[in-house]
């Protein structure tokens, strides 16, 4: 596939990095501010005087040696002052393949990464006045950022995730790193037995769950309210916010939730049990490096690691603890934090994921393909992803298997118990074809953060957009509810009429269901999916 030249660019300077980001406006300034933790030093953001960031702050002790495959600890406080002025490494990670759209120059990776960066209005952390008589400022909203990746990639210090734009609009904004791959999800009987919960993987789902409590123990002292805390993420960011909701772990931790092109309906391997067990998968992985037990595996070095963790796939594990059940069951019955809920997806999500690459080019070999993938449900589908269009029947029924359904399964469950639930389909193209609306195009126009292009009517719709998208984000933070003055209403999603806000080159307009009649047919075919699989 051959990308428009401003993608390349995109891509060779990191994804999504901006142009609003290049161009500063402002001279950094340091900044103090006590917290539980201890002192640190921050610096003003380069887009605005009026907003202070604080990088590389821990949340829990640096997962290494003996910690290696342990659930998250809290950090401990510190004394001196702390410089908190670059953003901590990644945790350790493979490379995008160089043909990825994703790819961009390796940034600094370590086991030692669970760190979060904040960005706060600097009002909020104003010294307060002795005068007991004067109003203390109000605490601000909180909203955490999750990164997505696949649970294998991803950091939160990448340029879009910048939060200078969200925070000028009234909140605090912090990015968090967790474990990832082998180093996050990997469970070993052994690391079971030695555990206070009892269980093991699942560690990156603990760090997200201790980078909620530090917000709860902390944010106070960046302006921030622990009360009203939103928890947002995109793809495996997004299946991450629905591992939080399911967890018992973080009831109370967050008070509203945002999902963006990711939820995760399929069954999880359970702990114990035969050679499919995530259990039987760590032994496996110990055996193929000749290691004999679990203290060997922590002594072999991170990248040794990683390689041999990359010929497995890890993911959520059914614990019994962070993970009780299969999360189909669990929403389906409304056995999850329920909160009020905005999730969505977007219209192109395959062209940036292989599909243009590796999808039939005739109608025979799409017919082969649909038949071979699902059997006895095959005619269904082909009425709704005809043959004759192979290539865009592909991309369509890729968009609807892996995001569309899941995501309106997602908020179908949660409006049957709770009206303040919303949904969003993203159609704008920030490229044109054949990109379309890509899959993560929307996170840059949610942080206010749209790329620049050299047409200036492109850079007004990207700017309104931006503006438009980040105000809803914002708002819904803040009360619970996506209103935004002067702005069209986004009406609330129900079972029945699956009403939502398009995104589009027009802005948003009211719609209906975004899969329409599609929904039934991959509704059938993922139930079937699932009985097979129990």
């Amino acid at each position: 596939m051959k990308l428009p030249t401003l993608a390349k660019t995109i891509i060779q300077l990191g994804i999504f990095s901006t142009a609003v980001l290049a161009a500063s406006t402002a001279s950094a300034e340091p900044i103090a501010l006590t917290t539980p933790q201890g002192v640190l030093e921050g610096a003003t953001s380069e887009r605005s005087n009026e907003i202070a960031v604080f990088k590389h702050i821990p949340y829990a002790q640096p997962p290494i040696g003996g910690r290696r495959w342990r659930h998250a600890e809290t950090a401990r406080a510190w004394s001196g002052v702390r410089l908190a002025t670059q953003f901590s490494p990644a945790c350790l990670q493979p490379p995008y393949p160089k043909e990825s759209f994703y790819a961009r120059p390796a940034e600094p990776a370590s086991e030692d990464c669970l760190y979060l960066n904040v960005w706060t209005p600097r009002h909020a952390i104003a010294p307060q006045p002795a005068d007991k008589t004067i109003v203390k400022a109000k605490p601000l909203p909180v909203m955490v950022w999750i990164h997505g990746g696949g649970l294998t990639r991803g950091s939160g210090a990448t340029d879009v995730y910048d939060g200078a734009g969200l925070a000028a609009k009234g909140v605090v904004l912090v990015t968090i790193n967790y474990r990832l791959g082998v180093f996050g999800y990997m469970a070993h009987p052994e690391a079971s037995a030695e555990s206070v919960f009892g269980v093991s993987g699942n560690y990156g789902l603990s760090d997200q769950v201790a980078a909620l409590q530090w917000v709860q123990d902390n944010i106070a002292a960046y302006g921030g309210d622990p009360e009203n805390v939103t928890i947002f993420g995109e793809s495996a960011g997004s299946w991450s916010v629905h591992h939080l909701l399911a967890t018992p772990r973080a009831k109370g931790l967050f008070h509203r939730a945002i999902g963006q092109s990711g939820a995760r309906f399929g069954a999880m391997p359970e702990l114990k049990g035969d050679a499919s067990s995530a259990h039987a998968q760590g032994i496996k992985l110990q055996t193929g490096l000749g290691a004999e037990s679990l203290a060997d595996l922590r002594r072999l070095d991170g990248p040794t690691m990683l390689a041999a963790g990359q010929r497995m796939r890890f993911g959520g594990v059914l614990d019994g603890v962070f993970l009780p059940e299969q999360l189909h069951g669990m929403f389906a019955e409304h056995r999850y934090n329920l909160v009020p809920l905005m999730v969505g997806y977007n219209a192109d999500e395959g062209t940036t994921l292989g599909v243009l690459e590796t999808a039939p080019k005739t109608s025979k070999a799409f017919t082969a393909m649909v038949r071979e993938r699902f059997g006895d449900q095959s005619d269904a589908v082909l009425a709704s992803y005809p043959a004759s269009t192979p290539v865009q029947s592909s991309l369509a029924l890729m968009r609807d298997d892996a995001f569309g359904h899941g995501m309106h399964a997602w908020a179908r469950f949660n409006s049957q118990k709770r009206r303040d639930t919303y949904f969003y389909h993203f159609t704008y193209k920030p490229y044109g074809d054949p990109l379309g609306a890509f899959h993560a195009a929307e996170i840059a126009y949610v942080f206010d953060n749209p790329p620049e292009s050299e047409n200036t009517e492109q850079n007004k719709a990207n700017q309104g957009l931006a503006q438009l998208m980040s105000d809803y984000w914002v708002a819904f933070a803040k009360t619970g509810k996506p209103v935004v003055e002067g702005a069209p209403e986004w009406p609330r999603y129900t079972a029945k009429k699956a009403q939502h806000l398009e995104f589009g080159a027009d802005g948003a307009v009211r719609g209906r269901h975004s899969m329409g009649k599609r929904w039934k047919v991959l509704d059938r075919v993922l139930a079937n999916r699932r009985t097979e699989a129990n």
